[in-house]
C-alpha cells in the first residue's frame, strides 16, 4: 500500500508523454566589469557661433529673396498720404514700407519696457 500512494504522488513522466530534465542551478557568466578610461571631450552642443551666423545669413538671404519676389508681383501704382506728405509708390514697396515702420514702432516700444524694467531692477 505504502508503494501505491507513492506512485499517486508523484506522476510517472511515461504517463504524462512529458520527459523532464533534471533541474541544474542555472549557470551565468562571471560579471565582467567594463576597463576603466580616461573621460572623453564630449562636446555638449554641436552648435557655434559660426554656425548659428551662417544660419541666420542663410535665413536672412531666403526671407530677402520672398520680399524681391512679394515687390516684384505687386508692381501697381498707389497713391501713398503720411500727414502732409503725397507720393506714389509700387504697392509691393508701399507694404513694405509700412511693415518695417511697423517693426520700429513695436521695437520703441519693447526698448522702453525693457529699460523701464532695468530701473525697477536696480532699485
Amino acid at each position: 500500500m505504502s508503494t501505491n500512494a507513492e506512485h499517486v504522488s508523484e506522476p510517472d513522466p511515461d504517463l504524462s508523454g512529458q520527459h523532464t530534465a533534471p533541474t541544474q542551478p542555472a549557470t551565468t557568466p562571471p560579471a565582467t566589469t567594463p576597463p576603466v578610461t580616461a573621460p572623453t571631450k564630449t562636446r555638449q552642443s554641436l552648435s557655434t557661433r559660426t554656425g548659428t551666423t551662417w544660419m541666420s545669413l542663410i535665413a536672412g538671404a531666403l526671407i530677402l529673396i520672398v520680399l524681391l519676389v512679394f515687390i516684384l508681383q505687386n508692381l501697381d501704382q498707389v497713391d501713398v498720404g503720411l500727414f502732409f506728405w503725397h507720393f506714389s509708390l509700387p504697392l509691393g514697396v508701399a507694404v513694405l514700407l509700412s511693415v518695417i515702420g511697423g517693426a520700429l514702432v513695436m521695437a520703441l516700444v519693447g526698448g522702453l519696457r525693457i529699460l523701464q524694467l532695468r530701473r525697477v531692477a536696480k532699485k
